[in-house]
Parts: C-alpha cells; sequence; structure tokens
C-alpha cells in the first residue's frame, strides 16, 4: 500500500491541477513540480486520490490497465518502466456507436489485449503460469489513451499521477481462452481511416502480455489493491500509438482475436 512518506500537500495539489484539468476541459501544466520525477509513491498517491474522489461520485471500477509496457511507447514518451491505471466502468465505450471525441483531450489509440479474470489475484504466488490460468478469456481492444497534461510533457510520476494517461476503451466481442491462442505469438496491425499506422507484436509487451499481467498483478497488490475476478485488464500497446482526433476511424487487427474498430466522433462546436 502506498505509504504516508509521500508529502500530502503536495499530493492534493497535483491532484486538484488534474482534476481542473478534466473539470475544464483543458490540458495542465505537469505536476512533477510538486511530486518529483523519481518518487513513483507519491505518483500512486495522487492516482488513488483521485480514485477516491471518483468512486465517492459514483464512478464503479471495472479494472485496470497496464502502460508502457512496449518499447516504442517508452521511447516516445521518454520513460523506462510499465505503469498502471485504474479502468471505470464509464470508460467502457464499446457499446457506443461513436467513441465520444469531446470527453477526451488529446487522445492517442493503442491497440491491445484485454484479459478477463476469472479468479482473484490477492494471494499467494503471482508467477505467470498463475496469473495464466487466473485468465478466464481474451479479446482484441483499443485503449483510447489521453493526457491531463498539456503536449504530453509527462514523465513517468506524471503520467502515473494522471491515470496512467488513461482515456476510454473499446472490446470486440469475439472471446479467447489462452487455450486458443498464445498473447506472445499474437501479431497487430493498426490502421487509421484506412491506412497502416502501427504494427508489432505480443512480445513488444515486456516480451509476453502474461508477464505484463503478472507485474500488474504483484505490483496491484503491493499498493494495496488487488486484481479481482471479473475485471477487465487491458495488456499494454502492441506496437507504437497514434494520434486519434475527431473523426479517425481506428481497426485494429490482433491475431486470432480478431478486429477491433473505434471511430471517434466529430466534435461538436462549444
Amino acid at each position: 500500500m502506498v505509504t504516508g512518506m509521500a508529502d500530502a500537500h503536495a499530493v492534493a495539489r497535483a491532484a486538484a491541477r488534474l482534476a481542473a484539468a478534466t473539470r475544464e476541459g483543458t490540458p495542465v501544466a505537469p505536476v512533477r513540480d510538486l511530486i518529483g520525477v523519481h518518487d513513483l509513491d507519491a505518483a500512486y498517491a495522487v492516482q488513488q486520490e483521485l480514485t477516491r474522489r471518483r468512486l465517492a461520485d459514483g464512478a464503479v471500477v471495472v479494472g485496470r490497465k497496464i502502460g508502457l509496457t512496449s518499447p516504442a511507447v517508452q521511447r516516445q514518451l521518454g520513460v523506462d518502466q510499465p505503469d498502471f491505471g485504474v479502468l471505470f466502468a464509464d470508460m467502457d465505450v464499446s457499446a457506443e456507436t461513436e467513441v465520444p471525441s469531446d470527453r477526451l483531450l488529446q487522445p492517442k489509440a493503442e491497440a491491445e489485449i484485454a484479459f478477463v479474470l476469472g479468479e482473484d489475484l490477492a494471494d499467494g504466488d503471482l508467477d505467470e503460469d498463475r496469473v495464466r490460468a487466473a485468465v478466464d478469456h481474451a479479446v482484441a481492444a483499443i485503449e483510447i489513451v489521453d493526457s491531463r497534461v498539456a503536449a504530453w510533457d509527462i514523465t513517468i510520476t506524471d503520467t502515473i499521477a494522471d491515470n496512467a494517461s488513461s482515456g476510454l476503451f473499446v472490446l470486440a466481442g469475439h472471446r479467447l481462452t489462452l487455450d486458443e491462442f498464445e498473447p506472445r505469438e499474437t501479431s497487430m496491425r493498426m490502421y487509421a481511416d484506412g491506412e497502416p499506422v502501427s504494427e508489432g507484436n505480443g512480445a513488444a509487451c515486456l516480451g509476453d502480455p502474461l508477464t505484463a499481467l503478472a507485474w500488474l498483478a504483484r505490483t496491484a497488490r503491493a499498493y494495496g489493491e488487488p486484481l479481482r475476478a471479473g475485471q477487465v485488464v487491458l495488456s499494454g500497446a502492441l506496437g507504437p500509438m497514434v494520434p486519434a482526433p475527431p473523426g479517425t476511424r481506428i481497426r485494429a487487427e490482433i491475431g486470432a482475436l480478431g478486429e477491433v474498430e473505434a471511430v471517434f466522433s466529430e466534435k461538436r462546436d462549444a
């Protein structure tokens, strides 16, 4: 669990800054001036405070996302390790005809594997064999990452504090168990308006998406909120993320999991 070592005043100020970006629809300055660039506990304390506020307003947690698992994405953002964020029910726009661009500030799209857990990952040795056994099924997913920080000017503490730069997500309907496909060997190709814009495979995700899931299971437990049965876990990108401005149609082909598509609405005039 996050300890009390993080400066409570700095955490509160950072949370207030990021909350203002969401409330006002305008990106803000990074929060590293308040919490530093190396204090991950402080960054997760900010994330937990923002999560607490959302839960108090009636939000429901449905899972987690793993971020910064792809070396390509790490290079894009100038960081060198993964992070995680919280998925809320209202972030799942799979049933929507269009992704609501009005809810986003600076969206980018990533093609991922979404694991749905069949059992808790709270106790014992959380190695890759254990997490494999805990996965009920997987589906193809597009994560729409977003940043409340202006111009995506982020360090790892900025993105962790900002719920790992979470936005929205889309899940496909075709389910496979881990007996039916191997995440590490899964290929990915993503298109924007019909043009190829990103490609990769499961090995781009910490060498194996199940390695990423095991990392998350251990880290989430260490921060006091272990993964639970029924939750969705977004694996992390299988290749570079791409901009997704209003009006863009993103389609991803993810091996045996099939296709998943996200059509971004045109923004309405204010």
